[in-house]
Formats: structure tokens, sequence, C-alpha cells
């Protein structure tokens, strides 16, 4: 599978549920036959692992965390994690990994996927989360 993730782990991710981009990305990674169980969370609603994410001092405006265990991936590295313990089945998982597997190029390219979560938030009037500024 890939040496950060101890197979059959639960794989939280947590991302903006008002973003289409973010909540269709997530939607559509599947992992691969010795990845864990994914889990769906929205940042924009109180649970404990957004508590934690607070806690670390994580903006999550400026990307999506992943956990497993006690481990969080954030950003370009969360993207990453998520490329490569996709199954690859499909155009999307067959492309996003393709992308993403290099955490090199996931930290130059996922400033633009966060530059684009923030134009469809303005354009949709939605707020940004500030789970910093509570």
């Amino acid at each position: 599978m890939n040496d950060m993730i101890p197979p059959r782990q639960e794989i939280m991710v947590v991302f903006d549920g008002e973003c289409p981009v973010c909540r269709h990305y997530c939607q559509a990674i599947r992992p691969n036959k010795d990845g864990g169980k994914l889990i769906m969370v929205n940042a924009r609603k109180k649970s404990d692992v957004m508590t934690e994410i607070t806690a670390y001092g994580i903006d999550i405006d400026r990307g999506i965390v992943v956990k497993t265990g006690k481990q969080l991936y954030y950003g370009s590295a969360a993207i990453s994690v998520l490329a490569r313990i996709s199954d690859r089945s499909g155009f999307f998982n067959r492309l996003n990994y393709r992308i993403f597997k290099s955490e090199k190029r996931a930290k130059l390219l996922y400033p633009v996927l966060v530059l684009v979560r923030n134009i469809l938030l303005k354009i949709r009037g939605s707020e940004k989360i500030n789970n910093l500024t509570e």
C-alpha cells in the first residue's frame, strides 16, 4: 500500500463541505484493497477531530487534513497520502495518483487547489471556516 499508513487503518479526511470541488474530490477517492475505511468529516461541523486540528494550530482554510491513528497530514502531504492509498481504478483515481503521488509535485500544485477553493467560496458567498479565530 504505502509506507505511511498501516493496512486497514481508519482514514479520516477533513475537508470544507461547502467547497464543491473539495466535496467531489473527497467523494471520488477510493482506497485500494489494503487501504482502510475512509471517513469524510465536514470541517464546518463541530467534531472531535476539528477540535484536535484547531488545538494543533492547523488552519483548515489552507488545506485538507488526513488523520490516521494519531498522525495528521495537512495540505499537500494529505493529498499525496490520499493519492498513494487510492486504488487507481477509474480515470479520476489514476490521474490523481499520477499527479499527487509525488510529494514534491503535490507541494507545487496544492496552492492552486487552495486558490480555486477560495475563489469558489467567494463566488458562492460562503465564509471561510476560520477555525483558528474561535
